[in-house]
């Protein structure tokens, strides 16, 4: 590479030698040397972080519902992507369903790109769909770019993206096999749901506005049978499986079992399972709804323990706006209510308070959050990581300094969000894609530069 034309440096660079004092030396958007602190050659510019912030990779968030084009009202490329920048995000990966039309087709994919032109902060790839029939449109997805599949195993929530039998996945596995792609996996069976509704849902107002009514209605028997046939699928056909937003933590045993059996199956949580807790959301609280659901506090701990213990392998937010009256806060009917949190622009500092109360690392974080989703999406030769070659993506942030949740400052399309009013440690002070900043301290600094990113054949 040419000498640097750019070197940040801090006393606290999560390498892969520890945090150590260190410079990072940028040519043309990439790293070019992680060198010693003092290192700075004459001629290149010299951004330095605060004596007690942090320089981390960027974030690689590999579940946001974008929700461009054509419900451009719930959220869209240019608000996501923003909020993405503001919360230390260089990189999301969008989800396929949504958007009308759902990432299913070679031409559904074009007319998401043509939507995301012009209007990236951040780098945009993109998860195609697997629904029924559509087995014979995923190859023609992968040569096109998208970085794997997703399917649905109970309704979606939105019709056009509709749930896939086993009898679908057994269409669906072993072509996705033969790609050498991963089908990522909203896991809850319909069959416990319904027999929840039948036995034990009430639909009076008064109970359709407890929370507890609406955790009843996703009993987490739905995941664990889901994530169990999974295990067996993937064991039958050899496929790289991934469990999206991962609740409830009964089924970690099984999967960790499985992956000791030498099946190719990994999971993900969110930022709201390990911060929240179910007996703390009072009834009508509407935006705290999400499926699968906040669970109680002691499955929030296994849920942390399963990540301390390496059987979580990764932290993504599934962000998944909507207009603040789907959310029917004026009647707090939660079975009723769009199901989804607003969360992108406060993940970091929403896992970083509670991790630290767990006694785990910055070290812990960046796996979690940077490292492991770049690998889930094939994305590890040029993010996840502050190395030589890779991307200059990265994000400067104080882990004692922090901030309060206000709706103006708030950069999703929508302000409602389960974190306003919280206080919150973690801040984010600066934001860089490749080597540019795009977040300075409360302000954007440059034009749209974010990239699409497609998947290198």
């Amino acid at each position: 590479m040419p000498p640097p034309d750019l070197v940040i440096r801090g006393h606290h660079v999560v390498t892969e030698n520890g945090i150590v004092p260190a410079s990072i030396h940028i040519s043309l958007g990439r790293i070019a040397a992680v060198a010693p602190f003092a290192d700075v050659p004459p001629g290149s510019e010299l951004i330095e972080a605060r004596d007690d912030s942090v320089i981390m990779p960027g974030l690689v968030d590999t579940h946001v519902h974008v929700n461009g084009p054509g419900r451009t009202e719930w959220g869209g490329f240019e608000t996501a992507t923003r909020a993405a920048a503001a919360g230390g995000v260089t990189t999301i990966v969008d989800m396929p369903l949504n958007s009308i039309p759902p990432t299913t087709s070679v031409k559904a994919l074009q007319a998401k790109l043509e939507a995301a032109h012009g209007k990236l902060t951040v780098d945009v790839g993109f998860w195609g769909g697997a629904v029924p029939g559509n087995a014979g449109e995923l190859a023609g997805l992968w040569d096109a770019g998208v970085v794997g599949f997703k399917c649905f195993l109970v309704h979606s929530g939105v019709d056009e993206f509709p749930q896939v039998s086993e009898s679908d996945l057994r269409e669906v596995m072993p072509e996705v096999a033969r790609l050498g792609a991963v089908l990522i996996v909203h896991a809850e069976l319909a069959g416990p749901i319904e027999e929840a509704w039948a036995h034990s849902i009430e639909t009076s107002p008064k109970e359709a506005g407890s929370y507890y009514t609406f955790l009843r209605s996703r009993p987490a028997q739905a995941e664990t049978e889901a994530i169990a046939m999974m295990i067996r699928l993937s064991r039958e056909f050899g496929t790289r499986v991934h469990i999206v937003h991962l609740s409830a933590a009964g089924a970690i045993p099984q999967l960790t079992a499985a992956r000791a059996a030498g099946v190719r199956i990994t999971s993900e949580t969110c930022p709201h399972y390990l911060h929240f807790a179910a007996e703390a959301i009072s009834d009508g609280e509407t935006q705290f709804k999400c499926c699968p659901p906040i669970r109680e506090r002691e499955n929030r701990e296994e849920l942390w323990q399963g990540l301390l213990e390496g059987n979580i392998e990764m932290i993504v937010s599934d962000h998944s706006p909507c207009p603040a009256s789907m959310k029917l806060l004026e009647t707090g009917n939660f079975l009723r209510a769009w199901g989804g949190i607003s969360s992108l622009q406060f993940s970091l500092s929403a896992v970083w308070n509670e991790a630290v109360r767990r006694e785990a690392s910055i070290i812990d974080l960046a796996r979690w959050m940077c490292s492991a989703p770049a690998q889930l999406a094939g994305l590890q030769q040029r993010k996840g990581e502050i190395a030589a070659g890779l991307d200059a993506d990265l994000v400067i942030w104080s882990p004692k300094r922090e901030f309060t949740v206000r709706p103006d400052e708030v950069h999703h399309r929508h302000k409602l969000t389960p974190y306003a009013g919280e206080s919150l440690p973690g801040k984010v002070e600066k934001t860089f894609l490749r080597g540019q900043i795009v977040y300075d301290d409360g302000e954007f600094t440059s034009d749209p530069s974010g990239e699409i990113l497609l998947r290198e054949k």
